[in-house]
């Protein structure tokens, strides 16, 4: 299926010589029903500070959210590890960021590879809800295949994530039920933690905050809030914060000294 080149997955080569002959590589992940293209900007933005950028397409998305509704935590989670082994092969030093499911899925991946990675940033990560109807999925999957989409959490006028306009049950389904054994292995989360968070948000509430932050067993942790950003604050008011803040932290994070 034909994609405009925005939507598709982002792959940008180290340049050693802006980083003292290191090469350092970034993993960066996008979130449900969204694309690379609502983070593009975030990882061109690092790879102006000359490291290796990639944002990989997860499966099931940029095409229908049909076809979302046919894939799996599991799906999405081996991806982003396949990438994730590329770049430690060709890196001295791999940090990992995502958005919302990209959150919880570089949490899982910093989990279960431990001391590989140099550190971990999330924006408006998603591993918890106080919302009725997420408990409810596991029966709603059976009586209806979708609802209303949960793309477009922006601010900022005129600006667009281009996501699903539905939400494939049977796949958030899955997602949600990745949540337990991540929240029960975030203590073998030990990297250094930058963690962005909107003052706003209608995707995500304030349940994953207080779990991520008393969960992880890293020392060195940081929260940036975004007061004029909601859900995809990559594409929103705040996304320069995000970009500044997040190049010097992987400049800290990966440094020799």
């Amino acid at each position: 299926m034909s994609r405009h080149p925005d939507f598709e997955a982002l792959t940008v080569d180290a340049r050693p010589e802006l980083t003292d002959g290191r090469r350092i590589g970034v993993l960066l992940s996008h979130g449900f029903t969204g694309s690379p293209f609502s983070i593009r900007p975030w990882g061109r933005s690092l790879a102006e500070h000359g490291y290796g950028v990639r944002v990989p397409l997860l499966p099931g998305h940029a095409t229908t959210w049909q076809d979302l509704n046919t894939t799996t935590w599991d799906d999405w989670y081996g991806t982003l590890r396949a990438e994730f082994d590329v770049l430690t092969a060709e890196h001295d030093a791999v940090v990992l960021g995502g958005l919302s499911m990209g959150g919880a899925l570089v949490l899982r991946l910093a989990a279960d590879v431990g001391d590989q990675v140099a550190g971990v940033m999330v924006v408006n990560p998603a591993l918890a809800s106080k919302r009725l109807d997420v408990k409810a999925l596991g029966v709603m999957k059976r009586l209806v295949p979708s609802t209303p989409g949960i793309a477009d959490d922006i601010k900022k006028p005129g600006a667009k994530e281009h996501g699903y306009t539905r939400t494939p049950l049977r796949a958030i389904h899955s997602f949600v039920q990745a949540w337990k054994p991540l929240i029960a292995d975030l203590t073998r989360v030990t990297a250094p933690l930058i963690y962005f968070r909107s003052a706003e948000d209608h995707v995500v509430d304030g349940a994953s905050q207080p779990i991520i932050l008393g969960g992880v067993s890293s020392t060195d942790v940081e929260v940036v809030a975004l007061p004029d950003s909601y859900h995809v604050a990559t594409l929103d008011n705040d996304a320069e914060t995000i970009f500044e803040r997040s190049a010097e932290f992987v400049a800290r994070v990966t440094s020799a000294g």
